[in-house]
């Protein structure tokens, strides 16, 4: 399968992917204090966000929740999926809003699961109706792994480098 061509970011884009990796606004316009301190107007931003959602440069924009606190729950979950079944299988598991993070994925252990994802469902009982609801619609066995112990990692990934140059 060939690769698709890389997606052309002007400084601006840059500029945006590097400002709002954290410490959105929280405010009653947040794109147009946002788009404020870029140096850019409010449309142009929403529009620019867009261009980079559609063009997957990003695959995801919003907040990040602390499901547990809210009443849900989410954990990351594998499967083992046939390769000649992966297709099918893939599409199944995305159609799921409580799917986010598909990826496939050869582990480096002695094990058979290839792909991995989280699930987050809006109640802790959400979980086992979730995998009950990817088992039956795939025809294979899901394993959930909930989560042990939390820890934070912020992650901010620049698309500039150190000098501010693209």
């Amino acid at each position: 399968m060939p690769r698709p061509e890389p997606a052309v970011l002007d400084e601006v884009d840059r500029r945006i992917i590097d400002a709002l990796q954290g410490d959105f606004p929280i405010c009653d316009r947040p794109y147009a204090a946002a788009a404020e301190t870029l140096g850019i107007g409010e449309d142009e931003l929403i529009a620019r966000l867009q261009s980079m959602l559609e063009r997957k440069v990003l695959t995801r924009f919003g907040p990040m929740f602390q499901i547990e606190r809210m009443g849900g729950a989410f954990v990351l979950a594998a499967m083992a999926v046939p390769m000649a079944e992966w297709e099918r299988v893939n599409s199944a598991v995305n159609a799921f809003a409580e799917v986010a993070h598909n990826y496939r994925r050869e582990s480096a252990l002695d094990t058979p699961f290839n792909m991995w994802f989280v699930l987050a469902t809006e109640t802790k009982e959400g979980i086992a109706a979730a995998v009950e609801k990817i088992e039956t619609a795939t025809g294979l066995p899901v394993y959930p792994f909930p989560k042990l112990k939390e820890y934070f990692v912020e992650m901010k990934l620049s698309v500039r480098n150190a000098g501010g140059a693209a």
